[in-house]
């Protein structure tokens, strides 16, 4: 039985991140831990025309000082979808694959969700249905504690050095719209990966560079 990996939800999480869901191991998402502020929970890195640009999706403000990530509701106040499908759009219009997966992204742009883990498990699937492969994904029935599963819940963080915090996370450069003017980003949006590689964005993914074979559904 292949060993547990456990993962925090993501907002169009890093390659680190994906390479952990096409490991063929079986996945837990974590639903119980505690919101925290600068995270990829709410937040995701893609390659604009000046670099690295983080998109963020703001959450509405509770009472709590700990608030479970299940009950974290998602703030409208301002026009973050817009400014988001914007920053999209200019950082990706001329990516190989950009009109390919576009139509896919567009309702997490267009339509609303109260609750922001509703909406990264939503766009989960529709990410995954453009990765060649069978993942085993499940959602936790409580707070998972440290020791359950390989946790890295904490470990994938844009805080954080992946290369310390991960050191079995592989780096494989692929060509990005802007890396001749800036050279290759690492462990950007997944969303970089696929509008520039596409369907073999999973030969980026798998830890031996082709397609894992141990992965269920």
């Amino acid at each position: 039985m292949s060993q547990t990996i456990l993962l925090g939800s993501t907002y169009l999480g890093p390659v680190q991140y994906f390479q952990k869901i096409v490991s063929g191991k079986k996945i837990v998402i974590e639903q119980y831990d505690h919101y925290t502020k600068q995270t990829y929970r709410n937040r995701c890195d893609i390659y604009s025309s000046n670099g690295r640009l983080s998109l963020t999706i703001p959450v509405v403000k509770g009472r709590e000082r700990k608030k479970a990530m299940k009950d974290v509701r998602i703030a409208y106040d301002e026009d973050w979808q817009g400014n988001h499908l914007k920053a999209l759009t200019a950082a990706y219009k001329s990516s190989p694959f950009f009109e390919y997966y576009m139509d896919d992204l567009l309702p997490f742009y267009t339509q609303k969700w109260d609750l922001l883990l509703d909406f990264n498990r939503a766009l989960l699937e529709a990410i995954l249905k453009n990765i060649e492969g069978e993942f085993a994904i499940a959602y936790s029935n409580e707070f998972m504690e440290a020791g359950a599963a390989l946790d890295f819940r904490d470990a994938i963080n844009p805080k954080k050095d992946f290369l310390t915090a991960d050191p079995d996370f592989k780096i494989k450069e692929y060509r990005q719209v802007f890396t001749a003017k800036s050279g290759f980003l690492p462990n950007l949006s997944i969303i970089d990966l696929l509008f520039n590689k596409g369907p073999e964005a999973i030969f980026f993914l798998s830890a031996e560079g082709r397609m894992p074979s141990e992965a269920v559904r």
